[in-house]
């Protein structure tokens, strides 16, 4: 009866073995989401504002970067229901970005 015992056994650290690693691989999928949305919000906000400062906000390449701003926040809404915030370093859950928040920037009062 011995070697049936250790086949229980075998098979049950088997099964939790799996089912653990299992949960583990799902619940890595949203992190690395969460990671890959920040990263592509964080890289295109501050390719926006280099070019704003090499080009001016009204540039043709401001707006290029305004508009991949914009599809940044749009895949990371579509992907998690949720976008990082980088002016405010948060995780937004409310489709409530401007669009717009972008277009002009007033440098009298960044100081």
């Amino acid at each position: 009866m011995k070697p049936k015992s250790n086949t229980s056994w075998f098979c049950a650290t088997l099964a939790a073995t799996t089912l653990g690693a299992a949960l583990f691989l799902v619940g890595a999928a949203p992190v690395r989401a969460d990671d890959d949305c920040q990263k592509r919000i964080i890289n295109a906000d501050h390719k926006l504002h280099e070019a704003a400062e090499h080009h001016g906000w009204d540039s043709p390449q401001a707006a290029k970067y305004r508009h991949e701003l914009a599809e940044a926040r749009s895949w990371c809404w579509e992907h998690s229901h949720r976008w990082w915030d980088e002016d405010g370093h948060r995780w937004r859950t409310d489709h409530d970005w401007d669009e717009h928040d972008h277009d002009h920037h007033d440098h009298d009062h960044d100081h």
